[in-house]
């Protein structure tokens, strides 16, 4: 493991790391731009929810390439990008099982969000979270719930509509889940150092 934290480390593979994840956050931004434009004022932040996933992740590896560590928004990017990852799978593996198909840009999603929340946790060993940082992000993370399934502000998948409330519990659920996932990769676990 100490080989693969050492990869992770390397300056020239965060640069990397950062510019592809720059890259998936505009995509995700343009992705919902539709959604954004029919969405009231009051909760535009709260809609966008796997690109503002990866632009924590943004300013975690901005962070760390400056040498330094925000623990709370370390705690937003391991939460989120584990829940909104995950979450992302699941729905197009249940498009596809509800339709029978899925197009190239599910499979396209799929494959990216699975990594988002991957890289969440494989950088966790470099995270210093703090208890309150945690608790932040999981306020933050359970209201994002309260705002897309109370008020309907989740993201549009027209073919699973019909399962709103069954997606919604799920989504709860996993929510609590992605905060145990950050409590035990970012708070509980060993750090390693990072030394760019």
């Amino acid at each position: 493991m100490q080989y693969i934290y050492s990869i992770l480390a390397n300056r020239s593979f965060l640069v990397l790391v950062l510019f592809i994840n720059i890259l998936g956050t505009i995509y995700g931004y343009y992705w919902y731009g539709s959604q954004l434009s029919i969405t009231p004022d009051i909760f535009l932040i709260f809609v966008p929810d796997s690109p503002t996933a990866s632009l924590f992740f943004v300013f975690v590896i901005i962070a760390f390439l400056m040498k330094q560590s925000w623990g709370l928004v370390e705690a937003l990017a391991i939460i989120t990008l584990f829940k909104y990852g995950i979450w992302a799978v699941i729905m197009n593996l249940l498009t596809l099982y509800t339709v029978g198909q899925l197009d190239w840009t599910g499979y396209m999603l799929m494959a990216s969000h699975f990594a988002m929340a991957v890289q969440g946790i494989l950088y966790s060993p470099f995270y210093r979270i703090k208890i309150w940082h945690l608790a932040t992000a999981g306020i933050w993370t359970v209201h994002n719930d309260i705002i897309d399934y109370l008020f309907e502000m989740m993201p549009r998948y027209s073919d699973l509509m019909q399962y709103l409330q069954e997606i919604g519990y799920f989504t709860f659920w996993l929510s609590i889940l992605s905060i145990f996932i950050g409590y035990w990769f970012g708070v509980r676990k060993n750090r390693f150092t990072l030394s760019l």
